[in-house]
């Protein structure tokens, strides 16, 4: 019986990438349901993050991120794209992406875009180029963003973190009964993992021995 596991990240949360990669990595080979949710960190109108003209961000980056990132072999720099874009509409594209099927592809590749290469994911033309090269319909694409078909889908989905799962920082992962809140490494995760998995096989035993 698989491990059913909610993920709620912000593509702009360099401690989600990080995260990302060891779990991702500690998942490999188990039975695991994995659901990506969305959470923005800075929604609009608030303040934009502005890490790259921010000292004690700055500062946090260089001394924990970076060290981090370089010790679990994560490639990943520290975007200079300043201020750090809202991202409802890398939201509202990835709604429209997992409908048609490719929603951890985009995901995947938003976070890389922004990580790996300092795109600008705020940007329509991005998030479309984005779109085409997981394989979506760029024309569509762009069309729902344009129109925010997805603006009220992505709401709902910021008030059941807020509100329903009471996400107060991110990353955090629902693992199970269990929940992690933070960067863990990738040991922590497949201890967790392994406890949930044994916990659903030995409640699928128990069940089948009171028939």
């Amino acid at each position: 019986m698989s491990v059913n596991v909610k993920v709620y990240s912000d593509y702009i949360c360099p401690f989600c990438f990080l995260a990302k990669a060891s779990f991702e990595k500690a998942i490999q080979g188990k039975d695991v349901e994995v659901e990506w949710m969305p959470f923005e960190l800075r929604p609009s109108p608030s303040p934009k993050l502005d890490p790259v003209n921010d000292p004690s961000k700055r500062m946090g980056w260089d001394q924990f991120i970076k060290p981090t990132a370089k010790k679990w072999g994560v490639h990943m720099k520290l975007p200079y794209v300043s201020p750090h874009p809202y991202t409802n509409l890398a939201f509202e594209g990835f709604h429209f992406s997992k409908e048609h099927g490719k929603g951890k592809e985009y995901n995947d590749r938003v976070f890389t875009a922004f990580f790996q290469e300092e795109q600008d994911i705020g940007d329509i033309d991005v998030l479309t180029n984005i779109a085409g090269e997981v394989g979506l319909n760029q024309g569509d694409f762009r069309e729902a963003l344009m129109t925010r078909k997805y603006k009220e889908i992505q709401q709902q989905s910021l008030k059941h973190a807020n509100e329903e799962a009471q996400i107060t920082a991110v990353p955090t992962f629902i693992i199970g009964d269990e929940r992690i809140q933070g960067v863990v490494n990738k040991e922590t995760f497949e201890r967790i993992l392994d406890q949930e998995l044994k916990k659903n096989r030995n409640s699928v035993a128990n069940g089948c021995n009171a028939m």
